[in-house]
C-alpha cells in the first residue's frame, strides 16, 4: 500500500489519515462470523488497537474506520473497535488494501506559538500538523501517521515529540517512568528564593497539588525574570497554573528538553528524526522508583 496514504492530515484538511470511501457492497458480518473469527490463537486486542500498535493511525481514527464498516478481519467485516484480533494476522484489510506495519517513526519538534497540539481542531484554528506539509523522510519517502507524544498549549512553544509508536509514547508520558521535562519561562516579576522554594513545595489547586522538581532563577531585569522549571509528570497547563497561584503571570513558556534530549538548535517549526540512542534513552526508565 502507498505508504503516503497513511501520513498525518495537514491542517487545512483536518484529516489524520486515509479517507478512502468505504468499499462497495460492505457488510456487517453477523455475530456467529465474528465469533468464529476469534478463534486465531495467540495474544488478542481490540482491532483498533491493533491497527494502531501497527503504527498504520491513532486508535480512535481506528475507531471509527471500523465503525463505519471499512475494516475487514478474515474476509469479514467487523464493526466493533474492540473486536478481538491477533496482533500477527496478515488477514486485516482497510479500503480494499492491506496495509501491513508501518516502520517505527521518532520525531522531535520545535513547536512554534500559536498551534494548537491535536489533528484537529473543532475552532479551525492552526495545528501543529502544519509544520509537517509536505513532509518526507531523508530517503525520499513520505512521512508516515504520527501522533504528538504529550501536548504543548497554544501559548507555549519547543520541543514536541511525535511518533507512531504507542508504546514508547506510552513510557514517555507515563509519570512512573517517564523522563522529566525541562521549561524556560519568563514571569513578570523577579523572584526572591523563598518564592523559588514555595514553587517546589507546591500548592494545591483546583483539587490537585501543583509543585516544580526544580525552580531556578536564569536571569532578571527590572520587571520580569527567566526561570529554569522542571516537571516530573505533564498535568494540563500545570506550569501555568502554579504559577498563577502565586499571582505570577506567565509571559512566555518554552519546552527546552525532555530528558536527555535537548531542543538546542533546531529552528522554530523545523523537525529531525531522532537518532537510536536518543530513542532509547527517552524510552526506557528515567529515575529510580
Amino acid at each position: 500500500m502507498d505508504e503516503g496514504a497513511w501520513r498525518a492530515g495537514r491542517a487545512g484538511s483536518g484529516q489524520t489519515g486515509c479517507t478512502a470511501a468505504p468499499s462497495a457492497g460492505s457488510r456487517a458480518g453477523t455475530a456467529e462470523e465474528e465469533t468464529t473469527l476469534t478463534a486465531s490463537r495467540g495474544p488478542r486486542y481490540g482491532i483498533a488497537r491493533v491497527l494502531s500498535k501497527r503504527g498504520i493511525c491513532s486508535r480512535s481514527q481506528a475507531a471509527e474506520w471500523v465503525r463505519a464498516g471499512r475494516v475487514r478481519v478474515g474476509g469479514r467485516v467487523v464493526r466493533d473497535p474492540e473486536f478481538p484480533t491477533d496482533l500477527a494476522r496478515d488477514d486485516i484489510v482497510v479500503d480494499g488494501e492491506t496495509p501491513g506495519i508501518v516502520a517505527p517513526i521518532h520525531l522531535m519538534l520545535n513547536k512554534p506559538r500559536g498551534l494548537v497540539t491535536t489533528a484537529n481542531d473543532e475552532r479551525g484554528r492552526d495545528t501543529v500538523y502544519r509544520c509537517f506539509d509536505g513532509a518526507r523522510l531523508d530517503d525520499g519517502r513520505p512521512l508516515p501517521w504520527i501522533a504528538p507524544v504529550g501536548r504543548l498549549d497554544k501559548a507555549s512553544e519547543g520541543l514536541l515529540l511525535f511518533t507512531n509508536d504507542p508504546l514508547w509514547a506510552a513510557r514517555i508520558t507515563d509519570p512512573a517512568t517517564g523522563p522529566h521535562k525541562t521549561y524556560r519561562v519568563q514571569i513578570d516579576r523577579v523572584p526572591d528564593d523563598a518564592l523559588l522554594a514555595a514553587l517546589r513545595d507546591g500548592v494545591d489547586a483546583d483539587g490537585e497539588r501543583l509543585s516544580a522538581v526544580s525552580a531556578t532563577l536564569l536571569r532578571a531585569g527590572g520587571k520580569n525574570a527567566w526561570v529554569e522549571i522542571v516537571l516530573d509528570e505533564g498535568r494540563n497547563r500545570q506550569i501555568r497554573r502554579l504559577l498563577a497561584a502565586f499571582d505570577i503571570a506567565t509571559l512566555r513558556l518554552i519546552r527546552v528538553a525532555i530528558g536527555d534530549l535537548v531542543l538546542g538548535e533546531l529552528p522554530k517549526g523545523q523537525w529531525r528524526v531522532l537518532t537510536a540512542a536518543e530513542r532509547q534513552c527517552l524510552g526506557a526508565p528515567a529515575r529510580d522508583a
